[in-house]
């Protein structure tokens, strides 16, 4: 039952009590009127926005975010401080990816790099998760690999790329390590730090009901963690993005043409329109995962822990 729903019954109940033994006395009165703090706790703070309205109020901040910097950009082209062919205006730049948009090298370019995201990030969540629940189950392994988490999560991707193709060469293999590398240790700090805030209280209530095994960690332990999790799954997808996007820019393999391949190619033809549509083409996706995916699940978090206002 939620914090509300049980103010609700306390409620219903003082009022029903006050009804029957102080009738229209003094007393009564005055705990009408305190009672009406707990109504005043369930009217909601403002009306719910329609779906076109809460769709603009997130959406023009980006909109006005964008402009700024398309400003900003242009005036630096204007000032004349690089030359057009070493830095070319957004109008050149944008030309050159709507030319992009309609081959068929773009979109095969973009789901080859999406394929090794989601296979590289998948394999993230499953070691983190299973890494995090042995460290905070087992607390001489948090002792002793504690520490070695985070040092992982701090190192620059780019540092694990000649251990990755001294292992596996120059394949796919070294792009996906690199990834998982990148991204488990947040996935599992985020998990870690989600378990390490759950009251104590709750941990040992459900010791007494009998949650054990499998049941523990369905029903007690991963609900209770799920917001700090989220965060970390966010983190540990920009890891993996980051990460990914230095491997095809070391890893080039033949036959794959990535996104990251697409940069390298621009960058050795000093074709720097294409360089900046490719970069742009790298800023929307994560912006798209970003807002759509994790967005979403964040904001169903949120709500479903009392953070933000229900639906109408």
């Amino acid at each position: 039952m939620r914090p509300i729903d049980r103010l609700r019954s306390a409620r219903d109940g003082l009022r029903g009590g006050a009804a029957g033994e102080a009738g229209e006395s003094a007393g009564s009165a005055q705990l009408e009127t305190e009672l009406a703090g707990l109504d005043a706790l369930d009217r909601p703070i403002a009306a719910h926005p329609g779906l076109a309205k809460r769709t603009w109020r997130g959406l023009w901040p980006k909109l006005a975010a964008i402009g700024i910097a398309v400003l900003v950009w242009q005036a630096v082209v204007w000032s004349g401080w690089k030359p057009e062919y070493a830095l070319p205006g957004p109008g050149a730049v944008f030309g050159r990816l709507v030319v992009e948009v309609q081959t068929a090298g773009l979109e095969s370019a973009i789901l080859i790099t999406l394929r090794r995201g989601v296979i590289g990030f998948a394999l993230a969540v499953v070691i983190g998760v299973l890494l995090a629940l042995a460290v905070v189950r087992f607390k001489p392994l948090r002792v002793a690999i504690g520490a070695l988490i985070s040092g992982i999560q701090t190192m620059p991707s780019i540092a694990w790329f000649p251990l990755a193709i001294l292992l596996f060469q120059l394949t796919e293999q070294a792009i996906l390590f690199v990834v998982i590398l990148g991204a488990a240790p947040s996935i599992a700090n985020g998990l870690i730090s989600g378990v390490d805030q759950i009251p104590r209280v709750l941990l040992r209530a459900a010791d007494v009901m009998g949650a054990r095994g499998a049941d523990f960690y369905r029903h007690v332990l991963l609900p209770a963690s799920l917001p700090s999790f989220v965060g970390g799954l966010k983190q540990g997808w920009a890891f993996a993005w980051r990460s990914l996007m230095a491997g095809e820019l070391l890893v080039i393999i033949a036959g794959q043409a990535s996104i990251g391949t697409k940069l390298a190619y621009s960058r050795e033809l000093s074709d720097a329109e294409g360089l900046l549509a490719t970069m742009l083409v790298i800023l929307i996706i994560g912006i798209v995962i970003d807002s759509v995916f994790f967005g979403t699940i964040e904001r169903s978090v949120r709500r479903r822990w009392g953070l933000v206002e229900e639906a109408a």
